[in-house]
């Protein structure tokens, strides 16, 4: 349930738009007052955009007004409203009445603003506009949602080719280069070939193509091992599987090359990042890798995953100015369309659990949908991503909780063709409000998983806020 605290009675009295001394208000007074009470507020939600046409479209009015006594009237209105703000704090779980208040502060000013585009235009002999600029922001004031949204799309979520040329590029070269590097240093070692993986090879990467995912397949003996999904170990969570070691009586330790990692007869995720971890980062001589591809490849230490940081070079050698790139290095094992993934960041304190990755499912899902009615929930997908990373409030949601919204919409809506694009924008909007309400949001393909699980109540309470708002007004997501 999203949770937005009353604050006390004084803040209370302060937050009560439809109180008995603004009853009788109309007109300026009033719009002045939620703009200057909610200042803060309209500023966290809708940024310049919103609070930018409503104090254009309040100024308008008051020099319309032309009357001294409505100007004295206004100025106590506004020194009144800026010492009640201060005295209200300017938590968003605060905001049960807040949020109603800004969206009364959002409808005057998609009222005045048409009111504006009906005047007439002024006369030569006035004050002379500035075309350019003037016709500018009409054609903003014009764009319909479906509109903002291909814009959104083309100039955000989209990644121009080059610059995801230019990413892979560089993570098939340092994957050649660990490939090489382990077959002459530990050449006994089982691996598949390695690749790349993840949303920048199937272009679902979003805002910058500044990271990938270099798959390392282990390759494991199918007498000697076997993998038991998460709901039939005792740690009885879907995502959390463990690899057994098997007949041990007639294949005692030690033949498999694996038998090395084992911990309590189990294959151990966190024994085997820590191998790659010596292994490849730090004993690879990343200096002369960095020399031989004209770029500067360090690892990235300290942290539970195996990253490597990739800034591009220049002529002279030094790193360019370039935005770095950052390739994970991911052990995996496979069998048929099971991906396990060793993320010990994910199955923590569990030494001995994989992680069930779920990704190529919804990717392979969502590929099959647009593939058999022409949608676009990719498309779709990328511009809920491009909006939450870009958004502070909205950051903690991640990918999966987002394309498992998309998959589930689509068990009930059938019709995903670009042209009803802005209307399965607002579904999701209202959509993912019910689940935050709820507290959950199951996965498509595992029921018993909660996507949501990991979000803090106040990340809950902003990412409520910050939606409640797009109900009425979704263009404040695209600014």
């Amino acid at each position: 349930m999203l949770c937005f605290p009353q604050a006390n009675n004084k803040k209370g009295e302060a937050m009560n738009f439809q109180g008995s001394r603004r009853r009788g208000e109309e007109g300026i007074a009033v719009v002045i007052d939620f703009l200057l009470s909610n200042a803060h507020l309209v500023l966290g939600v809708g940024g310049a955009a919103v609070l930018g046409i409503a104090t254009l479209a309040v100024k308008r009015l008051i020099e319309r007004a032309g009357r001294a006594a409505e100007d004295e009237k206004v100025k106590q209105k506004m020194a009144e409203s800026w010492e009640e703000l201060s005295s209200v704090s300017a938590s968003p779980t605060l905001l049960k009445k807040g949020v109603e208040g800004v969206k009364h502060v959002a409808k005057a000013a998609r009222q005045q603003k048409a009111e504006l585009s009906q005047q007439p235009q002024t006369s030569s002999s006035e004050v002379p506009p500035k075309p350019a600029s003037k016709s500018k922001r009409l054609q903003l004031c014009a764009l319909s949602l479906q509109e903002r949204l291909q814009q959104y799309y083309h100039t955000r979520a989209a990644l121009h080719p080059d610059e995801v040329l230019r990413a892979q590029s560089l993570a098939v070269d340092i994957c050649s280069e660990i490939q090489g590097f382990l077959h002459s240093r530990v050449p006994d070692m089982p691996l598949g070939e390695m690749s790349l993986g993840g949303s920048l090879l199937d272009d679902l990467q979003v805002v910058s193509a500044d990271h990938a995912c270099l798959l390392v397949p282990l390759q494991l003996e199918a007498t000697l091992w076997r993998l038991i999904p998460g709901e039939e170990t005792l740690l009885t969570h879907p995502l959390h599987w463990m690899i057994r070691r098997v007949n041990l009586e007639y294949f005692p330790r030690g033949l498999s090359y694996w038998d090395r990692h084992l911990v309590g007869g189990y294959l151990s995720a966190e024994a085997v990042v820590n191998m790659f971890s010596k292994t490849v980062m730090e004993s690879v001589n990343w200096l002369s890798i960095s020399s031989t591809l004209d770029c500067l490849v360090r690892p990235v230490l300290g942290g539970p995953d195996l990253r490597l940081e990739i800034r591009p070079g220049n002529e002279d050698g030094a790193a360019s100015s370039e935005p770095p790139v950052f390739i994970s290095v991911l052990p995996l094992l496979t069998e048929e369309d099971v991906v396990l993934t060793a993320q010990p960041e994910l199955t923590a304190p569990w030494v001995n659990a994989w992680h069930l990755s779920l990704y190529p499912w919804e990717n392979r899902r969502l590929t099959q949908l647009d593939a058999a009615d022409g949608g676009r929930r990719r498309h779709a997908l990328k511009i809920l991503k491009a909006v939450c990373r870009l958004n502070p409030s909205l950051r903690p949601l991640g990918a999966a909780p987002l394309a498992n919204l998309i998959l589930h919409l689509s068990d009930a809506e059938g019709d995903w063709s670009e042209t009803s694009l802005h209307v399965r924008f607002r579904q999701c909007v209202a959509e993912l409000i019910g689940y935050l309400e709820q507290g959950a949001l199951h996965s498509y393909f595992k029921p018993a998983v909660n996507l949501l699980s990991g979000l803090s109540e106040d990340q809950v309470d902003r990412m409520g806020f910050m939606l409640y708002c797009a109900v009425s007004e979704p263009e404040i997501l695209l600014i």
